[in-house]
């Protein structure tokens, strides 16, 4: 079969690049603060004040009979991170929508990547565990990419790369979490409650009308969500919660509801409904419901020598630092070299494979939904849930480097080769001297 001369078709324009570009720049934001609010944890839960952190951490509060009585760490893993997850979702139907993941023929090599990226993780966790089978639950620990610390990362160190390159990066991230989302719905889920389940179906079809038929209103008024839709959608995460499925996917299924499309009598250079959302929430989550999930879950006792030995020897530890450092690049560059080998698509001519190295590497910052899914694989008090979240900090702290050492020598290629441009199309290539004018008489 010859793949010479067909290729994917190109990226989107200008202004799907901007509105990532935009995203991008929000979110750096966001990522500081995860990182600032998990160093602070860690210095806490090693401190001579330690017993307080976990005091607050493991305070109880909330209405027993409708299954509330959460610990704080409990209700920022469950609650607040929902409003995460609410973004992702509206982040995910607009991209199915109106971006990327609308054309499959465009979204095939990012979904490619993300698929890949998931599985060759989890294999190579299993492949180090699997000498002792209690230890299987973390397999999904690696497979996840933090959203919000990657592209900080990227824009942090990326402000030349190709706009094709932080498209793929966003739809990775974003297919990324899907498939996390669907790993926790189907693996990580205890008996499920069909009574609250079938509620939660209720509200979510309710929400989603009430939003549909008012989203003129909701639009241009920023209470009237909190005021009505708020309530509905806290009392859908309630009844998922009783349910047994995680609360965090309710946030999903509300998201999805929110329609995208501008409306027929949508006024010109107005935005639709999700994107009014996205606006107003992200702050939130970026700068509340994230930092606050990463003080809580990322608080690990070391507890010396003997409790970091013990970390680094564990095979959990190996498992999710190969997982997620080597992995995740692997697993991206595999799963797109085999689909140009086996199709038609080829990549974007914007796009090289040192650059997919970069972003690959980047994947490998797995922080928010890994410590979610370390929490759950093996829960509260065993030493492998410690073990683990160290693991997913050192991995992600290694993947952010590796990753900025590649994309920072590729960002200055890329500038330079952007002034080059600019000096040919200025005709600038002669020195000015030679360029003035000869005096008069000459």
């Amino acid at each position: 079969m010859s793949h010479d001369t067909v290729r994917a078709p190109s990226w989107p324009g200008y202004a799907e690049v901007h509105r990532v570009t935009t995203l991008l720049r929000r979110e750096s934001v966001g990522g500081m603060l995860l990182v600032v609010a998990a160093i602070a944890a860690i210095i806490w839960a090693n401190s001579p004040a330690s017993e307080a952190y976990f005091a607050l951490r493991d305070f109880r509060f909330g209405y027993e009979p409708w299954h509330l009585e959460l610990s704080v760490g409990a209700w920022a893993a469950d609650g607040l991170l929902a409003i995460f997850f609410f973004l992702v979702g509206l982040e995910l139907k607009r991209e199915i929508v109106v971006g990327s993941l609308r054309r499959l023929n465009t979204a095939i090599v990012p979904v490619t990547a993300a698929f890949a990226g998931v599985a060759v993780p989890a294999l190579i966790y299993v492949a180090i565990v699997h000498t002792q089978p209690s230890l299987l639950a973390g397999w999904a620990i690696p497979t996840a990419t933090d959203i919000a610390f990657a592209v900080a990362v990227l824009a942090l160190v990326g402000s030349h790369l190709p706009g094709p390159l932080r498209i793929f990066l966003l739809t990775l991230a974003v297919v990324d979490d899907l498939i996390a989302i669907a790993i926790i719905a189907i693996f990580y889920t205890s008996d499920i409650a069909l009574l609250p389940l079938g509620v939660f179906a209720v509200l979510v079809v309710v929400y989603g009308a009430i939003a549909h038929r008012a989203r003129a209103w909701f639009a241009r008024t920023p209470w009237a969500a909190w005021v009505v839709l708020l309530p509905i959608g806290f009392a859908a995460w309630a009844f998922l919660h009783a349910s047994g499925v995680h609360a965090t996917i309710a946030g999903v299924a509300l998201a999805f509801t929110i329609p995208v499309a501008a409306s027929r009598r949508r006024e010109a250079n107005t935005m639709d409904l999700a994107e009014q959302f996205e606006h107003r929430f992200r702050p939130i989550s970026a700068g509340i419901a994230v930092p606050l999930f990463a003080f809580f879950a990322a608080g690990v006792s070391v507890g010396g020598g003997d409790g970091l030995l013990r970390a680094v020897m564990d095979p959990v530890t190996i498992g999710v630092v190969a997982g997620l450092v080597l992995g995740k690049p692997i697993g991206i560059l595999l799963g797109v070299r085999l689909l140009t080998l086996v199709t038609k698509v080829r990549l974007d001519p914007a796009l090289k494979w040192i650059d997919l190295a970069g972003v690959g590497l980047l994947a490998g910052i797995g922080f928010t939904v890994s410590l979610l899914i370390a929490e759950l694989s093996f829960g509260d008090g065993s030493p492998h849930t410690d073990d683990a979240k160290i693991a997913i900090m050192v991995a992600s702290l290694l993947a952010s480097v590796l990753a900025s050492c590649v994309l920072l020598v590729r960002n200055r290629r890329y500038k330079q080769l952007a002034r080059d441009e600019e000096v040919d199309a200025d005709g600038d290539d002669v020195p000015d001297v030679y360029q003035q004018p000869l005096p008069p008489g000459r």
